[in-house]
């Protein structure tokens, strides 16, 4: 091979490698797009969450905050979805309570993009979707699945151990980025660590929080209502009215000693009742096959089929699977029957909402059909 041919096979490989690493970064900068959330009637108020912590506006922590309030005061509960983001159950169960409910007394603070950051980016190595849609009658709505910890390109590096702080457990040095282990939070920390504490400002409003989860089907706690004991009355309540309906789902106490996460330190640091809620996605788990839109969606997986039959799983799981639109009924169930016992045990606080979708509905109907049109443009 002559020299100039050596050249011209060199510059050729120089623009190929531009050419892949452009539209690289296209991808990756894409997915710095935020999913649309239309304001339901029910909206009364929405503000990001800078406006609690300053330090945050304009970032990549920086999220919408949605409240519904109504006429007549009363309690408030606040509601997290996406402190982990490629648990979407959750963060859709929250869309549809800020797309469909409206309160009559009290108020709503529903936060669907709890870790912001964590929707920017998927997890390496893992073939998850950026995003996926849903079917509506007046046309498709689209979701971003995102990542379990916030983007290493908005806050990096890991330390080598991670020291929660204000407890001084220690921690694999990733979970720095996790949200749910850096609860209450900073207000002069680490990008994951500020947008805790303005979330932890932001529970001390309430009464009662719900944080929103999903977790691989052999995870032994699965559908699973967890419990600060400040809050066991209200959540064994909505547990035992769960259960009468036929939704399974089991009660368990907040562990004292294992810290960050939301149920112990919003129970800890703030008044408010706090619950966590854990519903079966098969995308998360370890046994899975490939991660599409049937998985993601629909939650159909072969493997899981025969994992269950061998008994290694913590749920049941057949042909239909554990499809989103359940895991999100689910959901919008523990809402539901959360007030309901809150309003039982707490009558001088009433939180009355209506128009939360029901869980049978959705089931029967699907998602689409309670999801508001897609915004023009889109």
């Amino acid at each position: 091979m002559s020299a100039s041919d050596s050249r011209l096979r060199a510059f050729a490989f120089s623009i190929a490698a531009v050419a892949v690493a452009g539209v690289a970064a296209w991808i990756f900068w894409s997915m710095r797009e935020a999913e649309p959330i239309v304001a339901g009637p029910g909206v009364t108020a929405r503000r990001m969450l800078s406006a609690t912590e300053s330090s945050l506006a304009g970032g990549p922590g920086d999220t919408p905050v949605f409240e519904l309030a109504g006429p007549k005061p009363g309690g408030t509960m606040m509601i997290l979805g996406g402190t982990h983001p490629q648990e979407i159950g959750g963060v859709l169960a929250a869309v549809l309570m800020i797309e469909n409910v409206r309160v009559k007394q009290g108020r709503l603070i529903v936060v669907p993009h709890a870790n912001r950051s964590g929707f920017t980016h998927t997890d390496p190595m893992e073939a998850y979707l950026h995003s996926f849609t849903i079917d509506t009658p007046a046309g498709p709505r689209w979701f971003r699945v995102g990542m379990r910890l916030t983007n290493p390109a908005d806050q990096w590096p890991d330390p080598d151990v991670f020291v929660h702080s204000p407890s001084g457990e220690r921690m694999v040095g990733h979970e720095t980025r996790n949200l749910n282990r850096n609860h209450p939070g900073q207000p002069r920390g680490w990008l994951t660590a500020r947008v805790s504490h303005a979330l932890t400002a932001l529970a001390k409003e309430a009464a009662l929080v719900l944080d929103l989860h999903e977790a691989q089907p052999e995870y032994p706690v699965i559908n699973m209502m967890v419990a600060h004991e400040h809050a066991f009355e209200t959540a064994a309540t909505a547990t035992a009215a769960m259960q009468a309906r036929r939704i399974p789902i089991s009660l368990a106490a907040s562990p004292k000693n294992l810290h960050g996460l939301s149920h112990r330190e919003f129970g800890d640091y703030t008044n408010a009742e706090a619950v966590l809620t854990e519903s079966p996605n098969p995308a998360m788990g370890r046994l899975r096959g490939r991660t599409g839109e049937d998985l993601v969606v629909d939650g159909h997986d072969s493997n899981y089929v025969r994992a269950a039959k061998l008994k290694r799983l913590f749920v049941s799981f057949d042909e239909q699977g554990w499809p989103l639109k359940t895991r999100v009924a689910r959901n919008l169930a523990a809402i539901e029957e959360l007030i309901n016992a809150h309003n039982e045990l707490h009558p001088e606080v009433p939180i009355d909402v209506e128009n939360i979708p029901q869980y049978k509905d959705v089931i029967a109907r699907g998602l689409g059909a309670f999801l508001q049109p897609p915004p023009r443009g889109q």
